[in-house]
C-alpha cells in the first residue's frame, strides 16, 4: 500500500515563499510521475507541477517561473518550492503519484497566502 504524506502548508504573505514536501512510503523511483494538483474554477483539480521518472518537469503556466518541483530519492521525496507567492496561489495541494496502471494521493496540506 502507497502512503503520500504532504506536508509544508501554511499562512505566508503575498511575495513569500513555502515548500511543501511529499514523503513517499517506499522507492518514488517506482512512479512514472509525482505531481502535485489544486482545486480550480470549473473543474476538480488542476495540475499544478510534475516531475517524471527521467528527471522532466512542467508546469501550468500560472506558476511557471515561480514555482520549482524536484525530488530527492535516497529521501523518497519530492518537494514544490513556491515563491513569489500570490493570493490566488491559495488552495488545498494535493501530492500524487502515478504508475503506469495505479495513481496514488497523499491528504492535502493548505497553502493560505494573504495580502
Amino acid at each position: 500500500q502507497v502512503q503520500l504524506v504532504g506536508s509544508g502548508g501554511g499562512l505566508v504573505q503575498t511575495g513569500g515563499s513555502l515548500r511543501l514536501s511529499c514523503a513517499a512510503s517506499g522507492s518514488i523511483l517506482r512512479f512514472n510521475s509525482m505531481g502535485w494538483y489544486r482545486p480550480a474554477p470549473g473543474k476538480p483539480r488542476e495540475l499544478v507541477a510534475v516531475i517524471t521518472s527521467d528527471g522532466s518537469t512542467n508546469y501550468v503556466d500560472s506558476v511557471k517561473g515561480r514555482f520549482t518541483v524536484d525530488s530527492d530519492n535516497a529521501k523518497n521525496t519530492v518537494y514544490l518550492q513556491m515563491n513569489s507567492l500570490k493570493q490566488e496561489d491559495t488552495a488545498l495541494y494535493l501530492c500524487c503519484a502515478q504508475t503506469t496502471k495505479l495513481t496514488y494521493w497523499g491528504q492535502g496540506t493548505q497553502v493560505t497566502v494573504s495580502s
